[in-house]
């Protein structure tokens, strides 16, 4: 009610239950609930003046519980029920209102008591100029901010955008490295095997992303860091203190992941809307570049032919994680799309692959195989039949586990995939049949992946599950190929023989290239841009480039092929450097003038380029 004071005395209450001016006042109220004009105080100490109410009828009694009044409407003349109703809402709205006034001024109090407990820090931070400018809400943004104002702003409280992500990695990062310190001990103290992966990981990272800004792709940053933490002097202490059993393992799984990659991204579909020429491109650059890589690697550096043959199918590699970026960037500027040039190169790179690594695993096998004769002779064939076996009947029982209305289906797959990968691999090294397990993950993904490719069961995350995973893979595999390399220790006639000979095998790739895209619709500009985008190489040479060097170590070979090892290694990285930023750079810089851009945005249904 309007002429209530919210000071007024609770005993009010009881005064206006037993004492005739409650009558009035309910009258009052009465009046008030009928929209009067007129205001009537309910605290005779307030001092207003108090206006009569209209004459009533005759009141009856009013009961002691106030709570048994009922509303109900006028049933009789003399307006008993009405009385009733407005002597209930007199008594109901005084102590609604008293009610209101008590919790309002405890409210009041108790805002005021947390009020006064956090107005310290408040007065804190407006008192101090410094701890304005920390915090974010006392910092205005300009809309076009300076470098600098944007890197004074980033830094601001709470923490926020990059460098609350950096916090939360370097809180969880100290965390987990405690907790690896509780279970292993030294292991994980400097100069321990941990703590030298730990740094070496995380530099690599970092050292990927300073390459990035320069324009080269971030695998060149991570070999980079590897090599250092390997060759120069006080940092060599991580690369040196790393267990080459854990390094080789690592690897074994970076390349199990680039494996089941390469088998779920060929698509037979695809290939044959190809033709042929996808086939050519990727067995016969890479054939030839494998026989004279051991012509050259017999004459020039004196390896035997089965290492020779292993060292050309390590170099004749195309590497993904160079090529693939590159093309899809031009196809997305629209060049070389008409023809479907970035499809047929991407596609051919994923052949390219699985050729040169079944190659490679056979060649090991071939060269490390022990026994009659016979068994060198047959050993190469068996290990294939094996792991095709094994690849085909694990990768048909993907298609029907997990099966179809499992929640999360693609995180199973994912999961599935990779553990059959990794027990074909480190599990056929164990059984002496090393060339049985690249085929077998190949076979598995590849098998696996035909059946996934049905509507009811297809499931892409698990190729965007893949990719990711190799983003956080990738810089570990390329530092730990790099901290295999002592700049120091490399022979130097190693380095100019072995220059030599990159420059006359890569010089016959480029023209074999060249000539196995004749005979089709691409001109001359065309062909020669295929041949340089065949250059690139990286990923392949990093995951199987100290696979051999690893098996003489694990199987306690020979100083000699030690040495021979070292030397393949060695080669593995020195393409890397050479070929992966100038092959980028070429694609980058070549693309647009030799290819025809397409001249409509609006790709049509029979574009070779949508078509796959």
């Amino acid at each position: 009610m309007e002429g209530t004071s919210d000071s007024q005395d609770p005993l009010v209450i009881q005064d206006l239950a037993d004492a005739p001016q409650a009558h009035d006042n309910s009258g009052s109220d009465v009046s008030d609930c009928h929209k009067s004009t007129e205001t009537l105080s309910l605290n005779p100490e307030a001092g207003s003046p108090v206006e009569s109410p209209p004459p009533l009828p005759p009141e009856p009694k009013v009961p002691n519980n106030m709570s048994s009044l009922k509303h109900e409407p006028p049933t009789t003349a003399s307006g008993t029920n009405d009385l009733n109703e407005s002597q209930e809402d007199v008594g109901s709205t005084v102590i609604e209102e008293n009610m209101q006034g008590w919790e309002g001024n405890s409210e009041k109090k108790l805002s005021d008591n947390d009020l006064g407990r956090t107005s310290y820090p408040k007065k804190l931070v407006s008192s101090c100029k410094c701890c304005q400018v920390l915090m974010r809400k006392h910092y205005d943004l300009p809309e076009n901010p300076t470098r600098t104002e944007a890197l004074k702003y980033a830094f601001t409280c709470p923490p926020h955008g990059r460098v609350g992500d950096l916090l939360i990695w370097i809180i969880a990062g100290l965390a987990a490295w405690g907790c690896l310190i509780s279970i292993t001990g030294d292991k994980a103290l400097p100069g321990g095997n941990f703590f030298s992966l730990i740094v070496l990981y995380i530099m690599a990272i970092l050292g990927g992303e300073a390459v990035q800004l320069l324009g080269l792709p971030s695998l060149l940053g991570s070999l980079l860091v590897g090599i250092f933490f390997r060759s120069i002097p006080g940092l060599d202490v991580i690369g040196s203190n790393i267990d080459f059993q854990w390094s080789a393992a690592l690897r074994g799984i970076a390349l199990v992941i680039i494996l089941i990659r390469a088998g779920l991204g060929l698509d037979p579909v695809a290939l044959r809307k190809l033709s042929f020429t996808v086939v050519r491109l990727a067995f016969c650059p890479c054939i030839m570049e494998t026989v004279s890589t051991a012509v050259a690697a017999w004459l020039l550096l004196g390896l035997p032919w089965s290492w020779g043959f292993m060292l050309g199918f390590i170099l004749a590699a195309v590497s993904p994680a160079v090529v693939v970026p590159s093309l899809l960037k031009l196809g997305e500027e629209g060049y070389g799309v008409d023809k479907g040039i970035p499809t047929l190169v991407i596609a051919a790179a994923s052949i390219d692959d699985v050729l040169a690594i079944s190659g490679f695993s056979v060649m090991l096998g071939l060269t490390f195989a022990e026994g009659s004769p016979t068994w060198t002779i047959l050993k190469g064939p068996i290990e294939i039949f094996v792991g095709i076996m094994y690849g085909v009947i694990l990768g048909v029982l993907c298609w029907y586990i997990p099966y179809r209305e499992k929640k999360n289906r693609p995180l199973y797959k994912l999961l599935l995939l990779f553990v059959l990968g990794c027990l074909a691999l480190f599990g056929s090294q164990k059984a002496a049949l090393e060339s049985a397990g690249a085929i077998a993950v190949l076979t598995v993904a590849f098998v696996a992946g035909l059946g996934w490719r049905k509507p009811e069961t297809e499931d892409p995350e698990v190729e965007d599950y893949y990719k990711s995973i190799w983003a956080y893979v990738m810089p570990l595999m390329f530092s730990l190929i790099g901290s295999e390399i002592n700049v120091v220790a490399i022979n130097p006639d190693t380095i100019g023989w072995g220059l030599l000979m990159l420059l006359i095998c890569l010089t016959l790739r480029v023209i074999t290239s060249f000539f196995v895209v004749m005979g089709g619709e691409f001109n001359i500009w065309e062909r020669l841009f295929i041949a340089i985008a065949w250059l690139p190489k990286a990923t392949v040479q990093a995951a199987i480039g100290s696979k051999a060097l690893d098996h003489v170590r694990l199987t306690n070979g020979s100083a000699e092929d030690i040495t021979r090892g070292e030397q393949v290694v060695t080669l593995a990285v020195m393409v890397i450097l050479v070929t992966a930023p100038i092959g980028a750079a070429a694609i980058k810089l070549t693309g647009p003038k030799l290819l025809a851009k397409k001249a409509s945005a609006q790709r049509s249904a029979d574009d070779p380029e949508t078509t796959v």
